[in-house]
């Protein structure tokens, strides 16, 4: 018997077709609404997939829907998961949960009442090396992890002539966000991998001063953070808009280490090199072998998706969630937590590294110590708006 489609609908149309895109019968979805303010390409948009548009969200929930996946601005998502989750959608939310801790915690409460499926949908975990790299942990033959490493740095591109690229506009959310914010493609493949969570951070920013006739005042361009892992691991995180880019992971255990290959682009090489040192060899190992994994399944797929085949896997893990009606590993709990990395982060670069312990979570007495934790960078959205985004301007 065939299954029934999700009905999907998706708001924001930069991100958003992508995953509009990707709301397919493929992956046992179906794409019926579009929402946002921008009038002409939303209706242009509409005409492309065929399904209809709204400009007010309110109106867009009412519509015959299973799941909203929400691809808005960076710091705007927690209300508007909330009020989808309340309306009894399932939610997929791209690139961060919260854009404070008071918003972490509202967003677990309300993922918990509602009983809907909720999902970071964060793609790098799901590239090709790292899901092998995946594999090669959860088989042992690495040990426990001890110390990590990963890295996404994205210089900007600078704007052509008679150009005003969003960044220079006041008060968009880019040029608003601290160094640390952006730090779930650079941890979220680490914790997958190795199925650990952070406790505590520690991070310091990179500061670079900008002309004085800047169109905008300037954030800082990246920043290392040392998250302390659940197992007593750590995780080094680089990033973010500094000269170079990098996206790259390495994980060292107990009985040896691995890494993706470096090279220009989002994904490197593509190969996976795992090593040991000759007296921790057992029988059949090898010590060193550098070579191109093949995909688990579904590798026609994924290869037609965009970020190195992840954009294919978020709604496949969302959609087989929703029908499992089983939380997907990237649940709120993983999600609201490496989103809140980076605002700890930010609060420990300002006091010149000085450790943040995370709450955890899934505790109802520890999240509730950080229920009025409205601290945040952005003027025109959640929280006081009173956190500087410079260590310059501290």
């Amino acid at each position: 018997m065939k299954q029934k489609l999700i009905r999907v609908g998706v708001i924001g149309l930069g991100r958003g077709q992508s995953f509009a895109t990707g709301a397919n019968e493929l992956v046992g979805m179906k794409l019926v609404a579009l929402c946002d303010r921008q009038k002409e390409p939303l209706k242009q948009a509409g005409k492309r997939f065929g399904v209809a548009t709204y400009t007010d969200y309110d109106r867009f929930l009412e519509h015959d829907l299973d799941a909203v996946v929400l691809a808005n601005y960076f710091h705007q998502h927690t209300p508007f998961a909330i009020k989808a989750l309340r309306a009894g959608k399932h939610v997929m939310s791209e690139t961060a949960c919260n854009a404070t801790i008071a918003e972490g915690v509202a967003l677990c409460r309300e993922v918990e009442r509602s009983k809907r499926i909720y999902m970071l949908a964060e793609n790098y975990p799901f590239t090709l090396f790292n899901m092998e790299m995946r594999r090669v942990y959860r088989i042992g033959e690495i040990g426990r992890v001890m110390y990590a490493e990963g890295e996404y740095n994205h210089p900007g591109e600078p704007s052509r002539p008679g150009q005003k690229p969003p960044c220079q506009v006041p008060n968009y959310w880019r040029h608003c966000m601290p160094s640390t914010y952006y730090c779930t493609h650079a941890l979220a493949p680490l914790m997958y991998i190795t199925d650990t969570m952070p406790v505590s951070v520690n991070a310091l920013s990179i500061a670079a001063p900008q002309p004085r006739r800047a169109p905008v005042r300037g954030r800082d361009p990246g920043s290392v953070i040392l998250c302390q892992m659940n197992n007593g691991a750590v995780f080094r995180i680089f990033g973010l808009t500094v000269a170079g880019h990098s996206n790259w992971y390495r994980v060292h255990g107990t009985r040896g280490a691995m890494e993706i290959g470096r090279g220009p682009g989002y994904f490197g090489s593509g190969n996976v090199r795992v090593w040991h040192e000759q007296w921790a060899l057992k029988r059949g190992e090898v010590a060193e072998r550098s070579y191109y994994p093949d995909w688990p399944e579904h590798g026609a797929l994924a290869n037609q998706a965009g970020h190195g085949g992840g954009d294919f896997w978020t709604n496949f893990y969302f959609a087989e969630a929703i029908r499992a009606r089983r939380q997907p590993y990237l649940d709120v709990y993983r999600g609201v937590a490496m989103s809140s990395v980076g605002i700890l982060a930010w609060k420990s670069a300002l006091e010149n590294g000085r450790p943040f312990a995370l709450p955890d979570f899934k505790k109802e007495s520890s999240r509730r110590k950080f229920e009025n934790d409205h601290w945040s960078p952005w003027p025109d959205g959640p929280g006081d708006g009173r956190a500087p985004i410079s260590i310059l301007s501290r």
